[in-house]
């Protein structure tokens, strides 16, 4: 049974449910999307994502009419196996397709360019085996791209991220509810003073770089929250 939290971007609100592997995704609709599926090669018991990012998947299936096997999608950064900044660890990035045609591969990446759900889709000579799409939000605090600027507050997917990733290196926010409040807030500025980092509590380029530098892919710490 997994925990999935989902940040509702028309509610601006945090929902928890909890679904076994083989049920659908929140939101997913006609159960083409599983929480197996969704969950990939993550061990978590606990997922996210939002539902912009269901609503993609949701109109790209029906678009597309047929199956579309997923390879990979939700990590915990701690997990690893992405960039460090990549969309995964926010549960918005979708890599698709790995058992489709080359032109199945080719059909489906220009259908979710034209369909405008998707914030990016990457170019085919990048991941020409695969399709990625993902519902990021924008703008990213860094320039080459990544996660946004957070602050207290804010409440989405990304807090979720930052919390996890927090709790992971030891600066604990005591919760994982995706809401940036006065916890997560000292949390941060504890960890931008041990690091060097002007203490101001917003999650900018400089944080969010060098706190994924500590935490992609160390692993699972006595601190983690789920």
């Amino acid at each position: 049974m997994a925990k999935i939290i989902v940040f509702n971007n028309a509610s601006n609100r945090m929902e928890i449910s909890h679904r076994a592997e083989n049920d659908p995704m929140p939101y997913s609709l006609d159960r083409t999307l599983t929480v197996r599926e969704f969950r990939g090669s993550s061990n978590s018991p606990t997922l996210w994502t939002s539902l912009r990012t269901m609503e993609a998947w949701n109109a790209t299936r029906r678009a597309f009419a047929s199956p579309i096997p997923l390879g990979f999608a939700f990590k915990r950064p701690w997990e690893g196996g992405h960039a460090p900044q990549s969309q995964h660890y926010a549960g918005v990035a979708l890599d698709v397709g790995q058992r489709l045609t080359a032109a199945q591969r080719n059909n489906l990446r220009t259908l979710a360019q034209r369909l405008g759900v998707w914030t990016y889709v990457e170019p085919a000579h990048l991941t020409p085996t695969w399709v990625h799409f993902d519902r990021r939000m924008v703008p990213p605090a860094c320039a080459a791209g990544g996660f946004p600027v957070l602050r207290r507050g804010s409440l989405n997917n990304y807090v979720l991220t930052l919390q996890d990733s927090l709790n992971t290196a030891g600066y604990p926010t005591g919760v994982l509810d995706g809401i940036f409040g006065e916890q997560t807030e000292n949390a941060v500025r504890n960890y931008q003073r041990a690091r060097g980092l002007t203490a101001d509590g917003i999650v900018g380029c400089l944080t969010w770089t060098r706190l994924m530098q500590d935490v992609v892919g160390n692993g699972r710490k006595p601190g983690t929250v789920d």
